[in-house]
C-alpha cells in the first residue's frame, strides 16, 4: 500500500523546460549574427554537461554555460553590449510567473487528503524556493526537498530523514532519468508522466524493465493510486 507520493516540481507541476528553450532560441539567433552555420544547441549541451558539475542546475548554471559558449563560438567577438543583454534574460527568466500544468491544482488538492505528499525537485535553491512559493501549492505538501541532484544515494537519504518505506513511496514526475530509475533502483515505485520537451542532460540512462508506469496527464495519478 502506498502511503507516501513524491513529487517533481519542474515539468511535472509547472512549466520550465519551454522558458529555457526559448531564451535559448534566442541566444543561438544572437550567436548566428557572427556564425549563421553554427549548432549552438550542440556546442552549449556539450559545455552544460561539463559545467552542471561545477554551476548546479537552474538558471545560473544555463546563462552562464550560454555566455562560455558564446563566447567561445565567436571567438570572443561578442559585444559586452551583447552579454548585458544576456544578463537581462537571466533576470527575466527569474522573474517568469509560475504557470501550472493542466490539472494540477485539483489533483495534489485530491491527493493531500489521503497521502503524505513530499515535493522533490533540484536545481538552485533560491529559483526553486521562489517558484514554490508562487504556484500556490507549497501549503498542500507536508514536506519540501531541495536538492543538488536526483540520484540513489540522495532518495535513500530523504527516505531515511522522512521515515519513508520504499515498497510504500512513489515517485511521480516527467523525467525518466532523474524520477524513475533511481526511485525503482531503491526498490520504490514511479510514475512517469512525459512532458513535451525534455532536456538533453535528462535523458534516460537505464530504463528498468519493470516497477514503473507512464501515465500521459496527472489527473489520471489518483485513480492509479487507488487501485494500488
Amino acid at each position: 500500500m502506498i502511503d507516501t507520493v513524491g513529487l517533481d516540481a519542474d515539468d511535472t507541476l509547472w512549466h520550465n523546460e519551454t522558458i529555457f528553450a526559448d531564451y535559448e532560441d534566442r541566444m543561438a539567433r544572437l550567436v548566428a549574427r557572427y556564425l549563421p552555420d553554427v549548432d549552438f544547441h550542440q556546442r552549449l549541451i556539450e559545455l552544460e554537461r561539463h559545467n552542471v558539475a561545477i554551476f548546479g542546475y537552474g538558471i545560473k548554471g544555463f546563462v552562464l554555460s550560454m555566455i562560455e559558449t558564446a563566447i567561445e563560438a565567436t571567438e570572443g567577438r561578442i559585444t559586452a553590449e551583447e552579454i548585458h543583454t544576456i544578463v537581462g534574460w537571466a533576470k527575466e527568466m527569474h522573474a517568469h510567473p509560475v504557470e501550472l500544468l493542466d490539472g494540477v491544482a485539483e489533483t495534489v488538492h485530491e491527493l493531500e487528503h489521503h497521502y503524505r505528499l513530499v515535493l522533490i525537485t533540484k536545481g538552485d535553491l533560491w529559483n526553486q524556493e521562489a517558484k514554490i512559493a508562487a504556484s500556490g501549492l507549497a501549503d498542500h505538501f507536508d514536506a519540501v526537498e531541495i536538492v543538488a541532484e536526483k540520484d540513489e544515494a540522495t532518495y535513500a537519504r530523504l527516505f531515511e530523514r522522512h521515515d519513508i518505506a520504499p515498497e510504500h513511496f512513489v515517485m511521480v514526475g516527467n523525467s525518466v532519468r532523474s524520477d524513475i530509475e533511481p526511485v525503482v533502483a531503491l526498490g520504490a515505485r514511479a510514475v512517469h508522466i512525459p512532458y513535451h520537451l525534455t532536456w538533453d542532460l535528462e535523458a534516460p540512462t537505464a530504463i528498468p524493465h519493470n516497477g514503473w508506469v507512464e501515465l500521459p496527464d496527472i489527473r489520471q495519478l489518483p485513480t492509479w493510486l487507488t487501485d494500488q
